[in-house]
């Protein structure tokens, strides 16, 4: 299942995966994230066999408030 310390290669193996609120329109361009692990699982919503990156909590944590704080550009 973990190909790495940071990735997961089949993201299925995992539980808990959850859409943020924010997620919504037709695009498919939603991530998933998984509660109940050490790191944070994320993995985009289409291939739900795909991979997915593990994040410490807290490098997650500082990306979401970057976002948040609008110091991370559109992409």
């Amino acid at each position: 299942m973990v190909s790495s310390e940071h990735t997961v290669s089949d993201s299925s193996a995992l539980t808990g995966w959850y859409k943020s609120s924010y997620s919504g329109g037709g695009q498919g361009e939603c991530l998933e994230a998984a509660r109940g692990y050490v790191g944070v699982p994320i993995r985009d919503s289409k291939p739900v066999t795909g991979p997915a990156l593990v994040f410490s909590a807290g490098g997650w944590a500082s990306f979401v408030a970057a976002v948040k704080e609008g110091r991370i550009g559109d992409v």
